[in-house]
């Protein structure tokens, strides 16, 4: 897990605040949970490395200097797109506790933390939150996975439902009379998907464009289900977890092992 070391980090830390007024918090802080000090160990090692950068830079900036600086970044707030790629490795984090640890560690270097206390910490914080968020999804992926299979059991009971070998099922809503594709060829399509419960996550018809791709650059389930749609039909797909987005899912919309469902138009192959 890299700790924010690079110079892209402190550009984005850069441009990472929008306008707002207030001054420096060089108080004590208590810091009360684990979102407290994940948030201040972030903080600590965001100002230090924009003192890095300083330093091995053209422009080296003294202590008067960085308390200017500390006072500047006081006067605005943590924007979106810093925020959520922090989140993104911690889960959540409090902006204000990290504003605290930034500018006093900025404009004083007064911290809580040591650079290998910090980093220890962080490394220590970030594999325990990983593996809550794993053992969270690999409880959603097992329920997804039973409701899934009991869907897919009353389903090909169904008039009109066909199953496969490989479990793929399907309803012919529409006879085309035109070629098959092959493996190898490229195909123009109109498409809904739904999840089981009828949640839509994707639509080319609402995007008023069809899709153009390749039969085998698709998830299984449709490559099995092209090759034997004749141009002109339009088919009702249900695929299981494991011919669709599998355990990994597809955020944000398709989570681990879902059974998703497919209106598909195949208009055209090879459309030029």
């Amino acid at each position: 897990m890299k700790l924010f070391k690079s110079t892209a980090f402190v550009l984005l830390l850069a441009v990472a605040f929008t306008s707002c007024n207030k001054i420096p918090n060089t108080g004590d802080y208590e810091l009360k949970n684990e979102i407290d000090s994940v948030s201040y160990a972030l903080g600590f090692f965001g100002a230090k490395n924009v003192k890095r950068q300083s330093e091995q830079g053209p422009y080296k900036l003294d202590s008067a200097q960085l308390v200017k600086l500390a006072k500047l970044y006081s006067g605005v707030e943590m924007n979106d797109q810093f925020r959520k790629m922090l989140q993104g490795q911690f889960d959540t984090i409090d902006t204000k506790v990290y504003k605290t640890a930034f500018l006093n560690e900025l404009a004083y270097g007064k911290s809580y933390f040591t650079e290998m206390t910090a980093d220890t910490y962080l490394r220590k914080k970030y594999q325990e939150i990983k593996e809550r968020k794993n053992a969270h999804l690999n409880e959603i992926a097992k329920a997804n996975l039973e409701k899934g299979k009991k869907f897919l059991e009353e389903n090909k009971k169904k008039e009109g439902v066909i199953e496969t070998e490989s479990g793929l099922q399907y309803e012919i809503l529409k006879e085309g009379n035109g070629p098959k594709p092959k493996l190898t060829d490229k195909v123009k399509c109109h498409y809904k998907g739904t999840l089981i419960d009828g949640t839509q996550f994707d639509s080319s018809y609402d995007r008023g464009k069809p899709a153009v791709f390749n039969v085998n650059g698709v998830i299984k389930g449709w490559t099995e289900a092209l090759q034997m749609m004749p141009v002109g039909s339009k088919w009702k797909l249900y695929i299981p977890a494991d011919l669709a987005y599998g355990k990994r899912g597809s955020e944000p919309k398709i989570g681990p092992n879902e059974t998703l469902i497919f209106e598909v138009e195949l208009l055209e192959i090879n459309p030029k």
